[in-house]
């Protein structure tokens, strides 16, 4: 999350005003340096949220150098808007590029997450974005990084090369898959939730085709939602179950093991994992974190009650909070406590070895496994199995074939099992190689799947089969 500092004594990161400032809060430059430097020796890249759609409101002292860093011509739901096309912009512009450009050369990050790109407006003939992607490509001169894009329209421009007319960023935030598996494993479908039921055919597209709202109508919104994004890569979708944004979209900040059954969870991760698209885990996902994730902003009195009110006009769009005026059930944005009860609890980490030891494996799966680890969509093909069961196939050539079976109902039982996906390829059988009701992640383990005449699909669980040799 953004480390541009801020006003206050605690925050989320988005309200940054000193961009070329590391916060204070959480030590000096040069040990933000340090940390860089023992991630990539433990192998790990860093890759930072910045935000360019706006500045927070405390703090931001830009007017007073040149009016021309902001803009009315544009409404943005979080302020002025950034002046990237109107008069005076060209100084405005080369301070935003030469920012990203401060993180990549600076502190040797990995990439860039960019927030809210839908709130950064500019209709110059080269939009901002794309000189952004250029420079901070430049800056890192022979290293790799990655440029990712937070987009609530689902824009897939972003994620298209600048020399096919997009804005050259490696890939985009989609939102549909973490909505329709929200729905899944709540059964929830209000606010932003409405247009989505979960289903085993909206998973099978989301893998294999990225964005579920390609240009169709969308209820919620009223209009149109996303545009054509079939023809890109797998890898160009970042999805996820759990983020800071949705987690704190809720009465308590709740973590969705918390609200599903573990089977269920155990088996939606298992998709988001092997799935060909970019996985993301939120802190303490990995290990089943209880700690809830809210709002939390120090701001002086004044400012704190308007956020507070701003905080609570957003969350009115979900009845079950409004109605019962549920909002702030763990905390102000700005009471200390809230802040203090989102901080981790590492002795999790060594209680929760069962949900460790499941991202463990099915992160090793998708490394070391030769079909799963292609992370190709033209090798998957999906059918609908039941109400809430569905089967994926991954074609692996010479490496053979994977199924990967999903029931987030019932045992399900098929006989016969008239669904060309189930059948064995020529001159072998299909064997177990991996189930998440495996009792070493907390499950209750799995009877065999298949006899001669009968499928038996056991209910919240995921199961992988591969192809053997009769």
């Amino acid at each position: 999350m953004p480390v541009a500092d801020f006003s206050g004594s605690f925050g989320w990161g988005y309200d940054g005003v000193d961009l070329f400032a590391p916060t204070r809060l959480y030590g000096t430059p040069d040990e933000f340096r340090d940390f860089v430097d023992r991630a990539h020796a433990l192998g790990l890249g860093v890759i930072l949220d910045v935000v360019y759609n706006h500045l927070g409101p405390d703090g931001n002292y830009l007017k007073e150098f040149s009016p021309a860093y902001f803009s009315s011509q544009y409404d943005n739901e979080w302020g002025e808007a950034i002046n990237f096309d109107g008069e005076g912009c060209d100084g405005v512009r080369e301070f935003f590029v030469s920012n990203a450009r401060y993180w990549i050369e600076e502190f040797h990050l990995d990439g860039l997450r960019l927030d809210a790109t839908q709130q950064i407006f500019d209709s110059s003939s080269e939009h901002i974005l794309v000189t952004i992607s250029r420079e901070a490509r430049r800056a890192a001169g022979r290293r790799s990084i990655v440029l990712i894009a937070e987009n609530e329209p689902q824009d897939s421009i972003l994620a298209r090369s600048a020399d096919t007319g997009g804005y050259g960023l490696d890939a985009v935030c989609n939102d549909d898959f973490h909505h329709t598996a929200r729905v899944a494993l709540t059964g929830r479908t209000e606010a932003y939730y409405s247009d989505y039921r979960g289903s085993p055919q909206e998973f099978i597209s989301a893998l294999k085709w990225g964005f579920l709202f390609q240009g169709q109508y969308y209820t919620w919104q009223r209009g149109r939602r996303g545009t054509p994004a079939l023809d890109l890569p797998p890898a160009a979708f970042v999805i996820y179950i759990q983020n800071h944004d949705q987690l704190a979209n809720s009465v308590r900040g709740s973590r969705p093991q918390q609200l599903s059954s573990p089977g269920q969870y155990r088996a939606i991760t298992a998709l988001l994992l092997l799935g060909p698209n970019t996985p993301m885990l939120f802190q303490g996902q990995e290990y089943g974190a209880s700690t809830p994730f809210l709002y939390f902003s120090d701001h002086h009195k004044e400012l704190a009650a308007l956020v507070q009110k701003g905080r609570a006009d957003f969350l009115a769009q979900f009845p079950s909070m409004a109605h019962s005026h549920a909002e702030f059930t763990m905390g102000a944005p700005h009471d200390a406590a809230t802040f203090e009860r989102c901080k981790l609890i590492q002795a999790e980490r060594s209680h929760n070895v069962h949900w460790l030891t499941l991202h463990k494996d099915l992160l090793r799966m998708r490394r070391e496994d030769p079909v799963f680890g292609a992370q190709r969509s033209d090798w998957i093909y999906g059918a609908v199995l039941g109400s809430e069961a569905f089967v994926l196939r991954f074609f692996g050539g010479s490496h053979g074939d994977r199924l990967l079976l999903v029931n987030l109902g019932q045992d399900l039982h098929l006989r016969p099992a008239p669904e060309p996906l189930l059948a064995p390829p020529n001159g072998a059988r299909w064997e177990m190689l991996w189930s998440s009701e495996d009792t070493r992640y907390g499950g209750s383990g799995t009877t065999p799947m298949r006899k001669t005449e009968t499928w038996n699909i056991p209910g919240h669980c995921a199961v992988v089969m591969y192809e053997r040799s009769e």
